[in-house]
This record gives C-alpha cells, sequence and structure tokens, in this order.
C-alpha cells in the first residue's frame, strides 16, 4: 500500500485519508474537520498557498504543513 501526504496529490486526484501525523490538537482538529480514516477527498488546488481540497462534498483549505500530516492511499484510476 503507498501513502502519499495529501500536499502529494494533484489536482484532479482523488486518495483515502489513512493516517494523520500530529499531535493531539492538529489530530483532533483534523478530525473535527471531517479528516476520518477511510474519508475521500480530491485535490482542488495545489499550487502556491494553502491547499484546497473537496471533502464530504465541502471545499477545505489547509495550510501546506497541516496537509503534510494527512497521510492518504491514492485511488486507483479506473
Amino acid at each position: 500500500m503507498r501513502l502519499l501526504a495529501l500536499d502529494s496529490l494533484i489536482v484532479g486526484e482523488k486518495g483515502i485519508v489513512n493516517t494523520i501525523n500530529g499531535g493531539r490538537t492538529a489530530s483532533r482538529r483534523l478530525y473535527e474537520m471531517g479528516f476520518n480514516r477511510g474519508s475521500s477527498v480530491q485535490m482542488v488546488k495545489n499550487d502556491i498557498g494553502p491547499v484546497i481540497v473537496s471533502l464530504a462534498g465541502s471545499k477545505i483549505a489547509l495550510g501546506k504543513g497541516l496537509a503534510r500530516k494527512i497521510l492518504v492511499q491514492p485511488e486507483q484510476v479506473r
């Protein structure tokens, strides 16, 4: 199983949240935002500034540092 940091996904690519490598505060904040194990995310914007992902029908902006703490398994293209 190949895991990537969330900020490694390219625009349009989808992934499944696997792990959050952060402290208690960061993990709790991300959990409350919906970044739970098994959640599907899609990269919307990944260039200069914060990354924007689509999660459960909402668009969420995250700083690069926080996005690097989220490990995702890229979804297979069909």
